[in-house]
């Protein structure tokens, strides 16, 4: 009997350490939020290449807890408008830092 109440005392302790090691802080995101982030990233980068107008090859996206990063070369100022735009009307985006550049 005293085994059977150990392994239940490890087992139980094993996925309280899970759980706290999947918890959120401010320097580091989550294992979900890193799984939100990833999701949010490949639908801006989707959506950046669905516009014929936009080289999406040479746009960045990077998503930190939603908010998402753009950085690259365009050849033209409204192109950059353009992707902050197409990323701002992505789901689960929060805020656009653009730091694309006009070649």
């Amino acid at each position: 009997m005293k085994i059977a109440q150990r392994i239940a005392t490890a087992v139980f302790s094993v996925s309280l350490l899970a759980i706290a090691g999947c918890a959120s802080t401010p320097e580091r995101a989550s294992t979900g939020e890193y799984l939100d982030d990833t999701v949010i990233t490949a639908k801006v980068k989707a959506s950046l290449f669905n516009e014929p107008t936009l080289k999406a090859s040479e746009i960045n996206v990077e998503t930190y807890k939603g908010d998402v990063q753009l950085s690259g070369f365009v050849a033209d100022p409204t192109d950059a408008a353009k992707a902050v735009e197409i990323a701002r009307g992505v789901k689960g985006v929060t805020s656009v830092k653009n730091d694309v550049r006009v070649k």
